[in-house]
């Protein structure tokens, strides 16, 4: 499988884009968000976004419900909804279009425009493509059990990260079922869909459905 960050996202779909394609892999750009945020909310034009606290930017258009919480840095981008209770932690770019939902979790992400984790996801050190969508409890596993550093298994080959902290890179138009687990290293390609109640580790290829372990089958 085609890992790498051009074969997963399309980089038109987020303020982001400059920065991702200076990356071979998308997980590289991780360590990276924090800063980028920081350069990037001074420069939004203030007729569209503002700056509702200190390194807090939201487009006037976004919908923020007064439980939620918007930790620096963070840059909330136009006709985004952030429901009722949303923790975003910080260091988190959330594109246009998208749905932080009802208890949702975010930490050290970018959101492409058009996704949606709009129940109860835990979202960490990861980066989610444009219009994809994460079912009502899934969630990214950001830390493997043991503490080792996340490698990527992409069949017979293992990519070493060098990161101890790393959840998914869910490609465009990905859809993630209900209550599904993304365990730390997860890349998924675009199109692909994961069934409920999945526990995914891995590479799983585009273009698939991915019903368990070891099955996972060509779209038809």
């Amino acid at each position: 499988m085609d890992l790498k960050t051009g074969a997963l996202l399309d980089l038109t779909r987020t303020l982001a884009g400059e920065y991702l394609a200076g990356f071979s892999y998308p997980w590289e750009a991780l360590d990276g968000i924090k800063d980028l945020i920081l350069t990037l909310g001074p420069s939004l034009n203030p007729e569209e976004y503002e700056e509702t606290a200190p390194q807090v930017w939201v487009h006037k258009t976004a919908r923020v419900a007064p439980a939620a919480y918007l930790g620096a840095p963070c840059i909330i981008g136009p006709e985004t909804e952030v429901r009722h209770c949303a923790f975003v932690r910080g260091s988190a770019l959330v594109g246009a279009g998208c749905v932080v939902g009802n208890s949702v979790e975010l930490k050290n992400v970018i959101l492409f425009d058009g996704v949606q984790t709009p129940h109860y996801n835990y979202v960490g050190d990861s980066i989610l493509g444009y219009k994809s969508h994460m079912g009502a409890g899934s969630i990214t596993s950001n830390v493997k059990s043991d503490k080792t550093l996340v490698a990527v298994r992409d069949g017979e080959t293992l990519l070493e990260t060098g990161r101890k902290k790393f959840g998914a890179i869910l490609g465009d138009y990905v859809e993630v079922g209900c209550n599904s687990v993304l365990n730390p290293g997860s890349v998924i390609g675009r199109g692909t869909s994961v069934y409920p109640l999945s526990s995914v580790r891995g590479a799983v290829p585009p273009g698939h459905i991915f019903k368990e372990p070891g099955r996972v089958v060509p779209r038809t």
